[in-house]
């Protein structure tokens, strides 16, 4: 009976926005509404799938019933069900304010959406290498064709995206040959019992990783990110920066510390910490520098998914606090994406309401609607870290990790990047009003404010369920 919940939900994660898509295509003028009902359909799913993993475990599915490794396998655990819900909030919140937007008719959007959620729903289930590139290079396509539906410079940030993307999937692929023709097998479990740690499994490890790295904007190769990101739609910049670089980060912990756990030396793991402080550092200058709010918000992401490689030295460090160390960064890259999601829905409420969006002139919490920039204000709480937030909870895991393995460098950079975050973010609190701004009426506004400000008291909730979450995330290796 309960594997029968746990298959109903898995498939319909997968099934609903599939199939809604397909409506989609065929019918233009329904897109909104099949988007809408798939959307209520994956929130049901994945609250039952958190449900069961916290009362049951982890569950394992073969599908068609042909067991690895010639069948494919989908997997239900504590990291997986996390990034499931955190796509299910963001693509739902994201959606309703498309709609709230007046652009419920959209002849392509709605279809490419829907597929960007098949693809990211398939990637938190998928447990075996390939049908993970299979779903990478779903949900990069659809991404991409988004960013596209914005025209003008849109497209050639699409274009850059998009060759980027081919190159991360040729390295990503590369790595996966490798790692099949030293082990003769791609699913996960069965890598994890066989991977053994020589220098050509090292080799292929490396190329996955830097084909995830590149996929996912981790500096140096964060180059497409914030034109990307800037310059889509607002919908679509949400889901980008909340999900769709979260996926790479997924990958990272999902292989580092599951298959390639014996290939995780020092070397690796300061190297991957490295450029994580990078990252931090970089993205969060530039953010400090930028004069539109989009662009803003853009390099944030750039800095904040960089807290979430700093795991992999303090686990190497931190001894007993291993796991809570990278337990506090899939914390990090929940609240983020929660909060980045209602950052950018705000970016969209203020440039509809004052006609712009540079950081100078916004006029502070004085000008335009007061629920986008309350959103702003919550939403800014949890990325710098101030309690009782989301980012709190996962930087006082992060730091709690440096401190006992005494790694007062990755324990700086935290407390740094905290700071340059508080910097950039209150330039958008505070800025000066410095004219007069149109006050347009827009239709739809009271929606899309209040769709902002739930994803940013969405930010929130980790805080307040410390003990439920590290219970849940720790299912996630345990054997189905």
């Amino acid at each position: 009976m309960i594997g029968d919940a746990f298959q109903g939900g898995a498939i319909l994660l997968v099934a609903a926005p599939l199939f809604a898509a397909m409506g989609a295509f065929a019918l233009p003028r329904a897109g909104a509404t099949l988007a809408l009902i798939a959307a209520a359909v994956v929130l049901i799913s994945s609250l039952t799938l958190l449900w069961l993993v916290g009362s049951q475990g982890a569950w394992r599915l073969a599908l068609g019933a042909w067991t690895p490794p010639l069948g494919i396998g989908w997997q239900v655990d504590g990291l997986g069900v996390t990034l499931l819900l955190l796509t299910a909030l963001v693509m739902t919140g994201a959606g309703v304010y498309r709609v709230a937007e007046g652009a419920g008719q959209d002849p392509l959007f709605w279809s490419l959406w829907l597929f960007l959620w098949t693809g990211l729903n398939a990637l938190f289930l998928s447990a075996d290498l390939f049908n993970l590139y299979v779903t990478l290079e779903l949900v990069s396509l659809a991404a991409v064709a988004l960013i596209a539906t914005a025209g003008g410079p849109a497209l050639t940030a699409a274009w850059r995206y998009f060759i980027s993307t081919l190159l991360g999937s040729c390295v990503f692929l590369m790595g996966v040959a490798l790692v099949y023709g030293q082990h003769g097998s791609l699913d996960l479990t069965l890598l994890h019992e066989k991977l053994a740690p020589d220098a050509l499994s090292l080799l292929g490890a490396v190329l996955v990783t830097s084909g995830l790295l590149l996929k996912g904007a981790i500096f140096p190769l964060h180059f497409w990110l914030p034109a990307a990101h800037g310059r889509a739609p607002v919908a679509v910049s949400a889901a980008l920066s909340g999900v769709v670089v979260a996926g790479a980060f997924y990958l990272l912990v999902r292989l580092w510390f599951g298959p390639f756990a014996l290939l995780l030396s020092e070397p690796v793991a300061v190297t991957l910490g490295l450029l994580g402080a990078g990252a931090i550092l970089w993205g969060g200058i530039m953010a400090l520098l930028q004069r539109r709010l989009k662009m803003l918000i853009a390099y944030s992401t750039v800095s904040q998914l960089g807290y979430a490689l700093l795991a992999f030295p303090l686990v190497a460090a931190s001894g007993a606090l291993a796991t809570q160390a990278w337990q506090g960064a899939v914390v990090l890259v929940l609240s983020h994406g929660l909060a980045k999601a209602a950052l950018f829905l705000s970016a969209g409420i203020l440039a509809l309401s004052l006609g712009h969006d540079r950081v100078g002139r916004l006029g502070g919490p004085g000008a335009g609607p007061g629920l986008a920039w309350l959103a702003i204000a919550l939403a800014a709480a949890s990325l710098v870290g101030l309690p009782p937030t989301g980012g709190f909870l996962a930087k006082w895991w992060l730091l709690q990790g440096a401190l006992v393995g005494e790694s007062w460098f990755w324990a700086g950079i935290i407390l740094a990047g905290s700071l340059l975050t508080a910097a950039y973010l209150f330039r958008i609190l505070s800025g000066p009003v410095t004219g007069d701004f149109p006050q347009p009426s827009v239709r739809g506004l009271q929606t899309m404010g209040l769709t902002a400000l739930a994803l940013a008291l969405g930010a929130w909730i980790p805080a307040f369920l410390p003990m439920p979450l590290a219970d849940m995330l720790a299912t996630t290796w345990s054997t189905p």
